[in-house]
């Protein structure tokens, strides 16, 4: 008995120890299945953030293709309108320009057929006087000859009347032992540059005598020309100066004045030599710092009356603005070397046209356009646009330390164009008001001012201070101030040396 007792304890310890090992599994089996679901919620979970980072990044990344695409095509659509704008502005300006040139083409020819026309009938009208005159007059000492000397009678000498006219005051200044100080007081010019320019001038201006009357000599010719051009006096006193008839001194002056742009125009205002050049240069750099700058150009207005078509477009709105008075105008641009003396001009475009516009249309800028400043500068003002040959100061607003000192070099430069135009303005006063002269035969006596200006100043004429004056010439920015992305570089080049290498100047601090 005792030992079937110990096996059934046995036998109850084994079973209850093996549903314990049952439990044990069961409860390891539950755990180990609630971590693996744990497991799995948590890898689902992880995989749906990470898919919703996934989500998120492209469309980041969608947002920013879409700005930069339309980014893009708004930068497209602007160059597209700039380059419309700059087409039409273009377009525009030509246009103008064309209708500018038209309208002076149309001017020149009307008034050249008037003056054609007008010089015919003078010619006709006075052909037909002399002859009348000449006849009644030979009639007359015929007559006379006879009834003295019937028995003599021959040729006499035909002989025209003419209005006795006081000419003592240009006599008085002719005499060799007339005063220079006086003689330059009235002419702007010692007697010694007068009597180079008579004897430059005597094989075109002199004439011979007629069996009528008596030629008009050579420097009283050139004296009528000289005396009218310093003063600006009007021809009925140059007329009472110089014992002449008023038509005379107006024809003389023409004559003097075209003679001089013919003959001596070629030699004494001419676009400089290659060693010419190379010395300007040096001179120039020595000024302001800047290299191989070979002028420096500006643009003045000369007064005129109203012409009688085409008004407006020499109608010159900023002088009238200032003035308070109708104005109108034509232009004169010039380019000069380091002395003052002018190497280029161009003369009697409207007073409306701006500068830009009259450089456009000058000879200097078609031969520059052509190579003849290649690798060189002329210095304009603000009037002027920025191109591979011509260097002008900035303009814009808020002007950083180094292009205020750029522009202060650039304005000794254009000091010198400023003061050749004061001393031609000062020096030959009919440029300061309106003139007599017809607007066709302008230009030959504006050129004819400049020759002159240049051998005054080649032959170191010093001028009276008390006619010097100031420039009142309005500069407008040009439509289109930067023509070269080139030169806008090779500026700024320029202006960074200049500071640097302490070429600068400190007069804006």
């Amino acid at each position: 008995m005792q030992i079937s007792s110990s096996q059934d304890d046995s036998s109850c310890n084994f079973s209850f120890l093996r549903s314990t090992f049952e439990d044990m599994n069961d409860s390891s089996n539950i755990r180990r299945k609630r971590r693996r679901k744990d497991n799995n919620s948590h890898e689902e979970g992880s995989e749906k953030k990470e898919d919703k980072k996934k989500k998120g990044l492209k469309e980041i990344i969608t947002s920013l293709v879409l700005l930069e695409d339309q980014e893009k095509s708004d930068q497209d659509e602007w160059a597209k309108n700039s380059e419309q704008e700059k087409l039409i502005l273009e377009s525009n300006h030509r246009k103008k320009a064309e209708s500018t040139l038209n309208c002076y083409s149309d001017l020149q020819n009307h008034y050249a057929d008037l003056d054609e026309s007008v010089r015919l009938r003078r010619k006709k009208s006075r052909a037909s006087a002399v002859a009348s005159v000449a006849a009644i007059a030979l009639e007359a000492e015929s007559a006379k000859g006879e009834s003295e000397n019937p028995a003599q009678a021959g040729p006499v000498q035909r002989r025209l009347w003419v209005k006795d006219r006081s000419n003592a005051w240009w006599d008085e200044c002719n005499k060799p032992d007339f005063p220079d100080e006086e003689f330059k007081r009235a002419f702007r010019m010692s007697k010694f540059t007068f009597d180079m320019i008579c004897e430059e001038l005597n094989s075109v201006v002199a004439k011979e005598d007629t069996m009528l009357r008596a030629a008009i000599p050579v420097r009283q010719r050139v004296a009528v020309c000289i005396w009218r051009l310093a003063t600006g006096e009007p021809l009925r006193l140059v007329s009472k100066r110089f014992g002449l008839g008023i038509s005379t001194c107006h024809k003389l002056v023409l004559e003097v004045c075209s003679a001089i742009r013919t003959v001596l125009m070629p030699k004494y205002l001419q676009w400089p030599d290659e060693e010419t050049l190379r010395k300007i240069k040096e001179q120039f750099e020595s000024i302001s710092g800047i290299p191989n700058v070979v002028g420096s150009i500006y643009t003045t207005h000369i007064p005129i009356i109203a012409p009688k078509i085409s008004v407006a477009a020499y109608f010159n709105k900023r002088h009238t603005e200032r003035n308070q008075k109708t104005s109108y105008s034509i232009t004169v641009q010039g380019v000069v070397d380091p002395k003052g003396v002018f190497t280029d001009v161009c003369i009697g475009w409207p007073g409306s046209m701006p500068d830009d516009q009259v450089l456009e249309n000058s000879a200097l800028f078609h031969r520059a356009n052509g190579g003849l400043l290649k690798g060189l500068w002329i210095v304009g003002g603000s009037g002027y646009p920025l191109m591979d040959w011509v260097l002008v100061p900035y303009i814009h607003q808020h002007l950083t330390w180094t292009q205020h000192a750029f522009n202060e070099k650039i304005e000794e430069i254009q000091r010198v164009a400023k003061g050749a135009f004061g001393r031609l303005k000062g020096r030959w006063s009919c440029l300061q008001k309106r003139t007599e002269v017809k607007l066709q035969d302008l230009p030959v006596v504006l050129g004819a001012c400049c020759v002159l200006h240049n051998i005054c100043e080649l032959n170191k004429e010093e001028m009276d201070p008390s006619l010097t004056i100031e420039l009142v010439d309005d500069e407008m920015v040009p439509e289109i101030g930067l023509r070269s992305v080139n030169s806008m570089n090779a500026r700024d080049a320029i202006a960074h040396n200049l500071l640097h290498h302490g070429l600068a100047g400190t007069g804006f601090l």
